[in-house]
């Protein structure tokens, strides 16, 4: 009887072999890493190649729908890894002039054995709209043509997102490796000391089955649990082995249980004061336990001061008797920041000066303009977290949140920071860019309206595409200059309510009685009721609003040149 399900480490040079023939099924969803995700695997990878030697790298795992004995292998967990590693893949072998091409090629494209039976044909096939695409250019290791394509003319958001990842690895490779010597010792480590387990099974069902297993978010054992009876089973007394039971049991509910888990990773980060290589069990083992023996101080001590100062965090609940309104303020406009990497050093300062109120507003002030300037700036988690580690630091060393040269934007980062902001706005992922456009708002009201981001789309003034026969025609008779204004904040505008793309052409009167208006004609956005009492919207008066819009930014953030 054959195995139902099977599961085995391979390199990748084994990944990308005979063995396996991937296919990804029509019912998938399209790729979807972006420029992060491809730049956080290929910084992870250099990091762990220039600093071990011999020790293997984990990539994960992958599902596979497989039949003992048979190549074809249907993708049902795993697309977005196999799809960026045959992208990189085909960059490191067009790289210094195709040096490696050769050796490269047949780990993305299977070059057939005849006396095997064994067809030439693609190692991955993606959905069928991206298909005849992703062979075309990354599989026939076309890169280069592939950069070249306007963005704006592929067929969707995968093409898309294809085009962005071999152009940055491209300059990635480039830059990480301008030797083609130390290209060719990576291409080692990559093939052969970086894995992937592959889980297989022979039917759908069972494959969806492991893969909600592996998913599960049900209440199954987790990390924090084991951590829990290492702690509190060091306890001699039952009388104390019990209240403190029901201390840890009161944090995990008021927390949630996933809270919970979070808030012992942020305290790994505060030990560690670097990403993560290993499991959260490991690594708290390594890390904070064995500088925190007494079961009782650690949680007293350590455990519940962290997690009364992440409860205050989580819901901007600060409490004093001065400055609790300012700091929640800031909390606030951290917690709509998409990462929690800001948290830990928040924690910590948090526990460290609860009873300070004066400089905990200080400090929250400054974390918010670094964490929005890295946020804006498209900082990948590696290097925010690489600074984080620097704010933990200067922390432990007591030292002033004015005096923390890691927390504070020199000049050069106020100029980038500057730079970001005068840009196209409207290309930034939405996270960013409506992060942007309520914070802006947020400014204009002195921090006295609420949003709900939810129902939040950002529109254009100036529309995208203008009528001929139009006023806007008149006022921007060239091309060129809508261009350069049509996507910065000047043109920009926030609503409350869906897109109404019928109504996103009106000419400029009746965009602002009909579109912009809120509810009974009063919008709910300082922005949007600033655009609605102009009386033209030439490239004059954008220019002269994007000034004023670029100046209360760099005053809420204090990034003025010389500031």
């Amino acid at each position: 009887m054959s195995k139902k399900i099977s599961g085995a480490e391979f390199p990748l040079s084994k990944i990308f072999s005979s063995d396996f023939e991937y296919v990804i099924p029509s019912y998938q969803r399209p790729y979807a890493w972006g420029v992060e995700q491809a730049s956080e695997l290929f910084d992870d990878l250099v990091a762990f190649f220039r600093a071990e030697a011999e020790e293997g790298y984990f990539l994960g795992s992958i599902v596979l729908i497989k039949a003992e004995g048979s190549a074809l292998s249907q993708v049902i967990d795993g697309q977005q890894r196999l799809t960026t590693l045959t992208i990189l893949l085909s960059s490191m072998a067009c790289a210094h002039g195709g040096a490696d091409k050769e050796e490269l090629r047949p780990y993305i494209l299977e070059p057939g054995k005849k006396m095997e039976g064994i067809m030439p044909k693609p190692r991955l096939s993606l959905r069928e709209r991206d298909r005849d695409f992703f062979s075309k250019y990354v599989q026939d290791l076309q890169i280069d043509s592939l950069i070249e394509i306007d963005p704006s003319s592929l067929n969707n958001e995968s093409q898309i997102n294809i085009r962005k990842n071999a152009e940055y690895f491209v300059g990635a490779v480039q830059e990480t490796f301008p030797n083609s010597k130390d290209l060719e010792a990576f291409s080692h480590f990559l093939l052969t000391r970086c894995y992937l387990v592959a889980v297989s099974t022979p039917s759908q069902e069972s494959a969806f089955r492991v893969f909600s297993v592996m998913n599960s978010r049900g209440l199954n054992l987790q990390h924090t649990d084991i951590i829990k009876a290492d702690t509190i089973g060091k306890l001699k007394s039952e009388v104390d082995q019990e209240a403190y039971n029901k201390k840890w049991e009161s944090m995990e509910v008021d927390l949630t249980r996933s809270g919970f888990n979070d808030l012992f990773a942020y305290i790994r980060m505060i030990y560690a004061k670097e990403k993560a290589k290993r499991s959260l069990l490991e690594e708290f083992r390594a890390y904070v336990l064995p500088y925190n023996p007494d079961a009782k101080c650690f949680i007293d001590n350590v455990l519940k001061p962290y997690a009364d100062a992440l409860e205050d965090i989580r819901t901007a609940s600060y409490a004093a008797t001065s400055h609790a309104e300012e700091i929640n303020y800031y909390i606030t406009w951290l917690n709509r920041i998409d990462n929690s990497d800001w948290i830990p050093p928040a924690i910590l300062f948090l526990k460290k000066n609860r009873s300070k109120p004066k400089r905990v507003a200080r400090f929250f002030e400054m974390l918010e303009r670094l964490a929005a300037y890295m946020h804006i700036c498209r900082f990948n988690v590696n290097d925010r977290i690489e600074v984080y580690a620097h704010v933990i630091s200067d922390i432990q060393s007591d030292l002033q949140p004015d005096d923390m040269e890691a927390l504070d934007l020199d000049e050069e980062d106020c100029e980038a920071f500057r730079e970001a902001l005068d840009g196209n706005i409207y290309e930034l992922a939405p996270r960013r860019r409506n992060y942007l456009i309520l914070r802006l708002d947020s400014f204009i009201s002195d921090g006295a309206a609420t949003y709900d981001p939810r129902i939040l789309t950002i529109e254009h003034v100036l529309p995208q595409t203008v009528p001929v026969d139009s006023e806007w025609r008149d006022w921007w008779p060239d091309a060129s200059i809508r261009k350069e204004w049509l996507h910065r904040l000047a043109n920009l505008v926030p609503l409350n309510k869906k897109k109404n793309s019928s109504a996103q052409n009106y000419e400029f009167a009746d965009k602002c009685r009909i579109y912009f208006a809120g509810t009974k004609s009063v919008s709910s956005y300082a922005l949007t009721s600033q655009v609605i009492s102009q009386q033209e919207w030439t490239p004059e008066s954008v220019e002269k609003r994007q000034g004023m819009l670029l100046k209360v930014l760099y005053e809420g953030w204090a990034i003025d040149s010389g500031s």
